[in-house]
């Protein structure tokens, strides 16, 4: 099937990110179907994007608790988008359609650590039998800090020092606010089992194990740890790498509280029941489902993330800082540019791809060549 005839389908199209998405996705010429639950929401968008000056490529109706609503839209040769969330609820559907499908390309929007997982672990060798690309947590969480552990890769080996370990941190420079899916796929960070990279192996780990501190832009920043695509994908850029550790500072200056808090609510979720208390505490201040931030507020917001590379007796070697646009809108555009990628056929291989290894030419230099290229077009780019 050509390229011409390659569809992009997005899941979730009547949501806050799924919005978003649908106008970056249109806005490069790609005419996605509209996939959601209730047409008229999603009539709501095709307007949307027609006021932009872009046409949608059409409805269809899914539901993510009716799996074969969806797998009846999926093609072979398709490229399904998709930011149904919480994934560990609703995500399964989307990925079984495209693997089942046979579709050309699976994206997801997820930060959820144990969805994550799955994808590398369980559904990845279905999907190299299928001929399916898997790209999962596609945005803001977590593509910019494989984007800074590539580049301190990069400098640790021009400058004659193997990398053993890489640390990451995610930030947000200006003022933070939350989606509804965004909320609620948040609130399980501390309940769930989640990993970590260590001894060049996974391990599972209690959900924010531990924090540290970053130094950024002359401000300290705290982090706390949080499984990633990093652990799966930073070592496949060196061989030296045996240890990954990512930390998320959506916490603030409640992180060290947080991540002794985490050893109580891990406990806690042992009890029968518990999980599902705890989320609906968590939920009680969150916003309503499909709602976020306004572009206004969004507009206050930077994406801010940085990377260090350590030699093996704990030196740093290499620092990276990039910084972009709002996580949202980072996050819509960079499901539209992979998905344009997907579409003209620069996907590197079947099977579940990382950041820096999904697309460009046969070596490492090229793949991530790529990824810095796509990301400076969004203005994600290296400040330090």
């Amino acid at each position: 099937m050509g390229t011409n005839e390659c569809r992009v389908l997005l899941f979730g199209a009547s949501g806050y990110t799924g919005r978003l998405t649908a106008l970056a996705l249109a806005s490069r010429g790609l005419r996605p179907v509209l996939i959601g639950r209730s047409r008229d929401k999603l009539e709501e968008v095709v307007g949307q994007i027609l006021q932009s000056g872009s046409i949608a490529g059409g409805i269809e109706i899914a539901d993510s608790s009716d799996p074969l609503s969806l797998a009846a839209i999926v093609r072979p040769d398709d490229v399904l988008v998709t930011t149904v969330g919480p994934f560990l609820q609703f995500g399964e559907a989307a990925v079984e359609a495209a693997i089942n499908g046979n579709a050309r390309a699976y994206i997801d929007s997820t930060g959820e650590p144990p969805f994550i997982r799955r994808i590398f672990e369980d559904w990845a060798p279905r999907a190299v039998e299928s001929g399916t690309s898997l790209l999962t947590a596609f945005g803001y969480d977590y593509v910019p800090g494989n984007l800074a552990a590539a580049m301190v890769t990069h400098d640790a080996a021009m400058s004659g020092v193997a990398p053993v370990r890489i640390d990451v941190g995610y930030f947000i420079a200006g003022e933070m606010a939350m989606s509804g899916g965004t909320a609620a796929s948040a609130a399980g960070v501390l309940t769930l089992p989640q990993y970590k990279y260590s001894a060049a192996h996974i391990s599972t780990v209690r959900g924010a194990e531990s924090w540290r501190t970053f130094e950024v832009n002359g401000r300290n920043w705290d982090g706390l740890t949080v499984g990633a695509t990093e652990q799966f994908g930073v070592p496949r850029l060196a061989s030296a790498i045996t240890e990954v550790n990512v930390y998320l500072g959506w916490a603030g200056k409640q992180t060290r509280r947080a991540s002794q808090l985490s050893g109580l609510t891990s406990a806690l979720a042992k009890v029968p029941g518990s999980t599902k208390a705890i989320a609906s505490i968590s939920g009680r201040s969150a916003p309503a489902p499909g709602s976020g931030p306004s572009p206004e507020l969004r507009a206050k917001s930077r994406t801010l993330v940085v990377a260090e590379a350590f030699d093996g007796v704990g030196k740093l070697i290499a620092k990276a800082v990039v910084e972009g646009p709002s996580p949202y809108d980072l996050t819509a555009e960079l499901l539209a540019w992979s998905a344009q990628e997907a579409v003209t056929g620069n996907l590197r291989a079947p099977g579940a791809l990382a950041p820096a290894d999904a697309f460009g030419g046969p070596t490492g230099a090229d793949r991530i060549n790529a990824l810095v290229e796509g990301c400076a077009s969004l203005g994600l780019i290296r400040t330090a």
